[in-house]
């Protein structure tokens, strides 16, 4: 029997997506629930799950756009049924055979009279001791092992270049460059850029935006972190990030300014009363903002925990809209990059944007000394259409004086003697 695959739909509001690769070929026999495409709209990447198991027709190619629920391919179940008797009867015939020669060696593969592994053409391939030994008992080569493995994905050729050391070039052949041929390539915008680029263009032509700046003396979170990641890590099972502190300090900071946590819609001003945490996240397919729920609520584990399974779901494409949509305020780290300082653009229509950079080690003036301490720049952008000057200016403030002082965060960013004789 024949059955259509339809395309899925990514969400309410979203009425075409992008087929951005097949994840089978044409004619294969597919497993029922096996991934075999992947579609792309301009909030996520889905997959295309198989319904049934069977023989694929492929009707549409890779960089199509299709209609939600449009027809994409066909599978013919009726080859499954036969492949899954087939199966069975050489499952039956197999055991049969191990019966009757159980007491006999049974050679699958001829082998020579001196068996050695065989480079081929995989010469710059690397092979552990282990892995020789094992590849010279069957008598299989590195072709063989490759031919056989699976498929290459782009994690694979990502993890080639983080072994070469960002160095890997790409190729072009000798005589082009002799040559010095001027060439230009042209790839097609995906969905998720065209919405990125679409929301960006937005924030910058409907928003004032300004942004202020300051600079945060890292040396006692970065105390913190040396003290007890050993046992944060063994009572949680992740690390004690940086993301944690700066979350943490955000959402006191956002208590004190609400106005931070607001945004336009109309003629009016919409103020939540909870938070939503959106982080920033660089991913294969562009940037994404997952978005932590309630980070009110959350501890320094759960927070690192959370962020540490959105960012792995947006990074493999799998994140859904649902966690991508409807957050009230953005902590954006470009640090992690190098980045010394920027002017992080508004997540519209959110109004205000946190930016973290780089840690470096800087004189600076302490108690009438030059001290070397780890200096972090933090940038805030905001709309000044709702966020005055000072403002800002006092978030950011507060957000620096809390990671200063991490036992602030305890008290709602107040001083903890203040707080102990009632001031």
């Amino acid at each position: 029997m024949l059955i259509d695959v339809k395309v899925p739909s990514p969400g309410e509001s979203i009425s075409e997506v992008e087929l951005t690769r097949w994840l089978v070929s044409d004619g294969s026999i597919v497993e029922k629930d096996q991934d075999i495409a992947e579609v792309e709209s301009e909030k996520a990447t889905l997959p295309i799950i198989a319904p049934e198991g069977g023989r694929i027709k492929i009707l549409v190619g890779e960089g199509s756009m299709l209609m939600v629920n449009a027809v994409c391919c066909t599978i013919d179940t009726s080859v499954a049924s036969q492949n899954i008797t087939r199966g069975k009867t050489e499952m039956d015939e197999g055991q049969t055979v191990i019966a009757n020669e159980k007491n006999k060696t049974i050679e699958k593969v001829e082998r020579t009279s001196e068996p050695s592994v065989q480079l081929d053409k995989s010469q710059n391939v690397k092979v552990t001791p282990l892995a020789k030994q094992l590849m010279k008992e069957y008598n299989l080569n590195v072709d063989d092992i490759i031919n056989g493995l699976r498929k290459i994905t782009a994690g694979d050729v990502e993890l080639v270049r983080d072994a070469h050391g960002n160095s890997v070039a790409p190729h072009l052949p000798s005589e082009q460059i002799l040559a010095g041929e001027r060439a230009v390539e042209r790839t097609r915008m995906s969905q998720l850029r065209k919405k990125v680029s679409e929301r960006l263009v937005t924030a910058k032509n409907t928003t004032a935006m300004l942004t202020t700046f300051n600079e945060v003396d890292m040396s006692r979170v970065q105390e913190i972190r040396v003290n007890f990641q050993k046992t944060f890590q063994e009572k949680y099972g992740v690390k004690l990030g940086l993301m944690s502190f700066f979350v943490r300090a955000a959402v006191e900071a956002l208590k004190i300014h609400p106005i931070t946590n607001s945004m336009i819609e109309g003629d009016e001003i919409v103020t939540p009363n909870y938070i939503d945490m959106g982080i920033a996240v660089q991913t294969p397919k562009g940037l994404m903002v997952p978005v932590l729920r309630n980070a009110q609520n959350m501890g320094f584990a759960e927070t690192e925990k959370e962020i540490i399974r959105l960012a792995t779901k947006a990074r493999e494409g799998k994140i859904t809209l649902e966690e991508l949509s409807g957050g009230t305020f953005t902590i954006t780290n470009g640090g992690i990059f190098g980045s010394m300082l920027s002017t992080p653009i508004l997540n519209y229509p959110q109004s205000a944007i946190l930016g973290m950079h780089n840690i470096v080690d800087r004189p600076v003036a302490m108690n009438g000394k030059v001290e070397i301490r780890p200096i972090m720049y933090v940038a805030l952008s905001y709309d000044h259409r709702i966020i005055d000057g000072k403002d800002s200016a006092a978030f950011l403030m507060d957000v620096k004086r809390m990671i200063e002082n991490p036992e602030k965060l305890l008290f709602g960013g107040a001083d903890p003697i203040e707080v102990l004789i009632g001031l």
